[in-house]
């Protein structure tokens, strides 16, 4: 009976899968067979890895040989541990060789840069001089700037920018500027005339006498042992009271007399250490500090995070003597890397890795040559370089005068209306005002022939001169004038005239005429 009934089962398993077989919407749900999986059990698959496909397969209970070959994984380092070393390392030196670094521009433009770990300030500036197409590539600068505290001082070209920006702390806003700074070397440039004899000497003899040039040449070659001293305001720890005294700069640091203008060492207190500081320009420093003058400077600690009773707040009675005290503070502290640094960009500056904005003239440009159609027999090369320029200039001109009589012509009952030539020289501001004029040319250095030209505010069809002499800012009207029924412009109320305000810069450039100087420097802006 038994075996019967195990017959009848199994007759009854083989026509309940030939009916599967035959109809596709059979429900197993409530069926008591086992089914026997075709593939073998596969071992546990872990996170990450790769699946290993068997070159044999089965069916139907029989192992078929398969005739292709084992499938490799392209990108086995991606299917390495989530902590794998070779993925840390690539990661982490990757991200150690590049960093970014915002920079502000004089617009109120931005633009963040990839600068490596060892980069100095010199070489991102040369990497912005190339992404901005500047193309005036000498004298540009990297500014470090405390909005909040109203601190403003101009890189060293050797300088670290990571290493500056290391020190930054998160509850103190700070930021990079891209500037001009003709100030920067100025005492190399006027090494005679720099520091007055009264200001200078010997720490060792103070009766001796010493020369600017002297001076100078002293710090570079760390010969002797100067010294410059002279009266400064002092802003008193948590007090907002200033204190008047007299002070000492050597290369230890900076010291203050406790008794009078006493110059004897019993006599003088210790108040920075240069080698763990820098110094600052104060931006504003009567509203932010009440100091009794606008010529306020700073010294503050490397390490300090913004805490104003850190800071060696000190302000000069004129702009002058704050420029010599915050050079020879400069000077003490680097020395013969100054020297360095003024003579190096002398010199083609560097192309950035990576960068190909370094040529100045394409290959198109390279092609080009000059040409002379006035003969009847059509143009000719003009060989001879010289030729070449001077039909340059001249062409220049001619365009200028067509283009000023063109503008004179078509408006000769109407106002008058000038020449759109200035508008494309990096030395024309538009509607700038007269303080904003001043607060720019004092930021790019308040040096003899720095200039721009603006729109009189005040004066209709008029333009204004602004010029630097003797460190301050002077504002010379340019007049139009009309003459033989032609339009011209006039720095001297038409004793020399001109076709267009460019005609008018070229001139001054080269001849100083009725100025205190020529125009040499011009105040630039660029856009990032």
């Amino acid at each position: 009976m038994m075996e019967q009934a195990e017959t009848s089962t199994k007759a009854s398993e083989d026509s309940a899968a030939k009916d599967s077989s035959s109809d596709e919407e059979v429900s197993l749900s409530n069926s008591t067979l086992t089914l026997t999986s075709l593939v073998p059990d596969s071992p546990p698959v872990r996170r990450s890895q790769p699946i290993s496909i068997t070159s044999n397969r089965k069916k139907g209970g029989e192992f078929l040989s398969s005739s292709v070959s084992p499938i490799p994984n392209p990108f086995p380092e991606l299917c390495s541990l989530p902590h794998s070393s070779l993925l840390n390392l690539s990661l982490q030196s990757e991200s150690s060789d590049k960093s970014v670094v915002q920079v502000h521009g004089e617009d109120g433009s931005t633009r963040s840069v990839s600068v490596s770990r060892h980069a100095t300030a010199r070489e991102v500036c040369n990497l912005l001089v190339q992404l901005a197409h500047c193309s005036d590539q000498q004298n540009w600068a990297l500014l470090e700037c405390y909005p909040t505290l109203g601190l403003e001082r101009c890189l060293e070209d050797h300088e670290i920018v990571l290493d500056v920006q290391a020190t930054w702390s998160v509850d103190v806003e700070a930021r990079f500027h891209f500037s001009k700074n003709y100030a920067k070397y100025e005492f190399f440039n006027k090494q005679t005339t720099f520091f007055p004899e009264s200001m200078i000497s010997d720490s060792t003899d103070t009766k001796k006498k010493m020369t600017s040039q002297d001076f100078i040449q002293n710090l570079i070659t760390s010969r002797t042992t100067p010294q410059i001293q002279g009266f400064l305001h002092l802003k008193e720890n948590s007090k907002k009271s200033w204190k008047k005294g007299f002070f000492v700069l050597r290369r230890s640091g900076l010291y203050k007399t406790i008794k009078g203008f006493e110059k004897d060492p019993r006599h003088l207190h210790y108040t920075a250490d240069l080698d763990v500081s820098n110094v600052y320009t104060v931006i504003g420093g009567s509203k932010l500090y009440g100091a009794p003058t606008d010529f306020t400077f700073c010294i503050k600690p490397t390490w300090d995070q913004g805490v104003v009773k850190d800071l060696k707040i000190m302000c000069a009675e004129t702009e002058k003597i704050r420029t010599l005290w915050i050079s020879a503070i400069r000077l003490f502290k680097y020395g013969k890397l100054l020297q360095h640094n003024f003579k190096f960009p002398k010199s083609s500056p560097p192309i950035p890795d990576g960068s190909r904005l370094a040529d100045r003239k394409s290959k198109s440009e390279e092609s080009l040559v000059a040409m002379d159609f006035s003969g009847k027999a059509g143009g000719r090369v003009i060989d001879n370089p010289t030729e070449a320029e001077s039909a340059e200039q001249e062409e220049g001109q001619a365009w200028r005068k067509r283009e000023s009589l063109r503008c004179c012509l078509s408006n000769m009952s109407s106002e008058p209306c000038t020449s759109n030539v200035h508008k494309t020289h990096p030395w024309f501001h538009g509607g700038l005002s007269r303080g904003q004029s001043e607060k720019l040319i004092e930021k790019q250095g308040l040096v003899d022939g720095m200039f721009l030209v603006r729109r009189s505010q005040m004066h209709e069809n008029c333009f204004v001169l602004s010029l630097c002499y003797e460190q301050k800012v002077r504002h010379y009207i340019v007049t139009p004038i009309w003459e033989e029924g032609k339009h011209y412009f006039s720095l001297d109320n038409g004793k020399t005239i001109f076709t267009d305000i460019l005609q008018l810069v070229e001139f001054y450039q080269i001849n100083k005429g009725d100025l205190p100087v020529c125009l040499k420097y011009p105040c630039i802006c660029v856009s990032l």
